[in-house]
């Protein structure tokens, strides 16, 4: 924020927010571009422990190196093909699907209107498409496949920031006045930020397998497709596994009938209760959170921004402010507030100093 001690506090608001709109649209007419450096930058933080792993068990830092981008090589490939076989078929099938929804609309609307629940059809047809959410999900694969036709780019400017990682909080040392304050705050800043994509990652890929599993023994049409769905968009709390679900519950709605849905939306429901409730809060702790609002407005921010790869995107950006929010004194509040809950542990600690402060007084007479 601007510190000119001669402006007003209404003029510092104004530099304050006329800066951060130079910087968004300056991001958004660079999306082209930042798209791929975010995630590359992504998966270097979800490798770079693996990598410094390898390194503790004595596996020289050339090796491990090359070991991480081949196993991330791999997981892009997988993704690829996933993309690519299912994508392909799912494209084609989509105005079928569509045109089978519409039609069920139809007989809902007029099976209401013989239960005398008289609805306007032709209105509901042009006002509620279903269809269209299977569209915006066959959209959101589309565009993930066009960002991994940088996947060259997004590698090797990967493996250039895994090549920095061991020394550049060094370079940071030897340039900053106060290196150990400083030091100390930017290690817990990096090591928070590791620990919660890391964690991420992997509950949601256990999600993501989970999910695809399920659907493979319903019988529901492109489960690995869905599964992939469930991982990207696990990475949105709350309002991510909704978002992930409906078109799997569509399609098997169209594909089999009330029946198929139904176990769909079970096993949906079963895995993000246990993977939000139990599973994800014991690995990651409950202070890794936002609130539902905050990961809505993050999400409409960033997709706005950065497309449909922004919106996935969305929530590990806004975590990772979070979290350096949080790590400095001065901005913890504003990390508070984004938080899900304020933490009330330090209360009773403040309150039984006080006591104890006033214990300590001398006796008035």
């Amino acid at each position: 924020m601007v510190s000119d001690p001669h402006l007003s506090p209404g003029a510092r608001f104004l530099f304050t927010t006329a800066a951060f709109v130079i910087v968004v649209a300056g991001m958004r007419a660079a999306e082209a571009i930042l798209v791929p450096f975010l995630l590359s930058v992504f998966i270097a933080v979800i490798s770079a422990p693996l990598l410094f792993w390898l390194r503790d068990r004595g596996i020289p830092g050339g090796l491990s190196l090359l070991l991480v981008l081949l196993g991330v090589v791999g997981f892009i490939l997988i993704i690829a093909v996933l993309i690519g076989t299912s994508l392909n078929d799912f494209s084609k099938a989509l105005p079928n699907y569509q045109a089978r929804l519409q039609d069920d609309l139809s007989s809902t609307v007029q099976w209401l209107t013989k239960l005398g629940v008289p609805l306007p059809d032709q209105l509901i047809r042009e006002s509620f498409d279903p269809g269209v959410i299977m569209q915006l999900a066959a959209k959101l694969f589309t565009s993930l496949s066009g960002v991994l036709t940088n996947a060259f780019f997004i590698l090797l400017t990967s493996l250039f920031i895994l090549l920095e990682a061991s020394s550049f909080p060094e370079k940071l040392r030897s340039i900053l006045s106060h290196p150990d304050v400083s030091m100390s705050q930017f290690d817990k800043l990096t090591d928070n930020v590791k620990r919660y994509v890391a964690m991420k990652t992997l509950i949601s890929l256990l999600t993501g397998v989970v999910i695809a599993i399920w659907l493979t023994i319903l019988g529901v049409d492109y489960p690995m497709l869905w599964g992939l769905l469930a991982f990207l968009f696990n990475y949105v709390p709350n309002i991510g596994s909704i978002i992930a679900a409906v078109p799997a519950i569509l399609l098997a709605l169209v594909q089999s009938g009330i029946g198929l849905a139904i176990g769909t939306t079970i096993g949906y429901v079963v895995v993000n209760v246990l993977v939000g409730n139990v599973i994800e809060p014991r690995a990651m702790g409950r202070g890794l959170g936002l609130s539902t609002l905050v990961v809505f407005l993050s999400l409409v921010f960033w997709g706005w921004v950065l497309g449909p790869v922004g919106m996935l995107l969305s929530v590990p950006l806004t975590m990772v402010v979070k979290i350096a929010l949080e790590s400095n004194e001065k901005t913890r509040w504003v990390g508070v507030l984004l938080g899900p809950e304020a933490a009330h542990e330090s209360r009773p600690e403040q309150k039984s100093d006080a006591v104890s402060e006033n214990d300590n007084r001398p006796a008035r007479g």
